[in-house]
């Protein structure tokens, strides 16, 4: 089979050359107040008038301080709020990234409290809305975060991991072809499916490590308030 790179996935909401862009307000939730994506290091001036156009306000960039310098994002003519939230530390003496799927959603449910934490803050606050949430490709990183927003939200699990898996086909990584992508040092990998059971894993851990997701949350610094605050953001 002949590999295909990620630009030949099939577009999804039209958003020149951003991959994977698409409303995060599923299942009752408001429609046009959180997206997700791939990062914005190929946006196009068409690109940042469609995003004017949705009235963008915040970008939560959850990426590697290294991922931003070597592929910072591109704005144009666009006035955001521009916030560096990374879900997992840079790859050096203290952290490698793991080498498995289930070893990469692990790390980010143990490391990513903070991340997660300020996040949960900025929507906490209605002045950022409508906001859009990125990582590389917008299917890991940017799923868990997701995640957490729409459990927050009172998204039924089910919607949630449907949600979640729909990464696959705005990727074209739902047949047997594979699909690589090409890391900041320039380094190629395959790229994997995400499965339902990955992000079960990394609720899981986010649950039972404190009692409860919002459990967790709290541990990390996020108030009672700034809990209820999210919910009816992202709510009718």
């Amino acid at each position: 089979m002949t590999a295909r790179e990620f630009d030949a996935a099939p577009p999804t909401l039209t958003v020149s050359d951003v991959l994977n862009f698409r409303d995060a307000g599923v299942a009752g939730l408001r429609p046009g107040v959180l997206y997700r994506s791939a990062s914005l290091n190929t946006l196009t001036p068409e690109g940042a008038h469609r995003l004017e156009q949705l009235g963008i306000r915040t970008v939560i960039d959850l990426r590697t301080a290294s991922e931003r310098a070597i592929r910072p994002d591109l704005h144009h003519h666009l006035e955001l709020e521009d916030l560096h939230h990374p879900l997992l530390p840079d790859q050096g003496a203290e952290f490698s990234w793991p080498r498995t799927m289930e070893g990469t959603y692990q790390a980010m449910a143990e490391l990513g409290g903070a991340s997660l934490a300020a996040t949960v803050r900025r929507l906490a606050a209605d002045d950022g809305l409508p906001t859009l949430i990125h990582c590389a490709v917008g299917k890991d990183r940017t799923g868990l975060t997701i995640a957490v927003l729409q459990s927050l939200a009172g998204v039924p699990e089910a919607d949630i991991l449907d949600d979640f898996i729909r990464s696959n086909p705005h990727l074209g990584l739902d047949t047997d072809e594979p699909v690589y992508y090409y890391d900041e040092h320039g380094n190629r990998h395959r790229s994997h499916p995400v499965t339902p059971a990955l992000l079960h894993l990394a609720l899981t851990h986010l649950r039972t490590s404190h009692g409860s997701l919002h459990g967790y949350l709290r541990h990390h610094g996020v108030t009672p308030a700034e809990l209820s605050a999210v919910s009816a953001n992202l709510r009718p």
